[in-house]
């Protein structure tokens, strides 16, 4: 097991690198000690308070879910972790950076602090990360919001990202050139003025050389497109236990125009959950919080409410 940072150390090392964009992401940093090293996480609002926990993908990290924080954060308990390898998190040179290790530290970290009543937002990878620990223990969860994102296996693959898992040009592009990164402050999003000098450096912050970039690099490698691939077995059991969560109102607001995951990924969903709540916004991309979050933000608290109400 790698060892975590020391606290003042990493508590130091956030501050530090989020001081040129503070006033985009002010939020305290917290850090529990996980499989892989210290997993920072953001934790906001009342602690009586429902759960909201954000689940962010690649290459991005809690920066992604920072308008969500500020506007859900008066009324309820605000939690966006960094997955080992992103954000602020430690980013361990020798671990596995697998799906399954990235549930279990997720799952761990909700057992650990005892969350509970819990809203789950979902974006990229984060569909089968927080839907992973969901199905484990529906219990636990209140809701489901899955935006842009999948929980089950798929065959499709943007080219551009296909490419990247070539074993010395993915190196290369992505660790070498932070190429993923990078080409996700212009590809991710539709409204390109909102990507300000802020904002991108918010994106970026966290994976300035080779050894940052370790995590970005293993999750495009980690794509389970056929049964032959080392995490496509836990994927597969994800979607087996979705049906755990059909009692959860489910929410899906979705950037139709995203070439990752496009209004087919939607569709998978809605077959899944059919009662599902959808809100498809036709001019956003995958990065469906930057190019829209004043449509999803008001939408997404009517419907937390309407789970509370209930």
């Amino acid at each position: 097991m790698t060892v975590a940072s020391p606290p003042r150390e990493r508590e130091a090392r956030a501050r530090r690198l989020t001081l040129p964009f503070a006033s985009e992401y002010p939020f305290e940093p917290h850090f529990h000690d996980v499989d892989g090293g210290a997993l920072h996480y953001v934790d906001e609002g009342p602690r009586d308070g429902e759960v909201v926990l954000c689940v962010h993908g690649n290459p991005t990290w809690s920066f992604y879910y920072r308008h969500l924080i500020r506007a859900l954060s008066p009324e309820r308990r605000v939690f966006a972790p960094d997955h080992i390898g992103c954000g602020l998190s430690d980013k361990p040179q020798d671990w596995s950076y697998r799906l399954a290790d990235h549930i279990a530290n997720l799952e761990r970290l909700v057992l650990d602090l005892d969350l509970s009543r819990i809203h789950l937002v979902v974006h990229d990878w984060g569909g089968a990360i927080g839907t992973g620990v969901a199905v484990r223990h529906p219990e636990r969860f209140l809701s489901i919001s899955a935006s842009n994102t999948a929980a089950f296996p798929s065959t499709r693959i943007p080219t551009r990202i296909d490419v990247c898992r070539l074993p010395v040009f993915g190196p290369l592009a992505i660790r070498g050139l932070n190429a993923f990164a990078r080409a996700a402050t212009v590809m991710a999003v539709e409204k390109r003025e909102r990507m300000t000098p802020a904002v991108r450096a918010g994106y970026l912050a966290p994976y300035g050389n080779w050894q940052d970039r370790i995590a970005t690099l293993r999750f495009v490698q980690d794509i389970p497109l056929s049964p032959k691939h080392p995490s496509f077995d836990a994927l597969a059991a994800i979607d087996a236990g979705l049906p755990r969560l059909a009692q959860l109102p489910v929410n899906l607001f979705w950037g139709e125009r995203d070439w990752c995951f496009t209004p087919e990924f939607r569709r998978e969903w809605q077959a899944r959950f059919p009662a599902a709540e959808v809100l498809a916004i036709e001019d956003a991309g995958h990065y469906v919080l930057e190019d829209a979050h004043e449509q999803v933000i008001p939408w997404l608290t009517k419907q937390l409410q309407r789970t509370t109400r209930a």
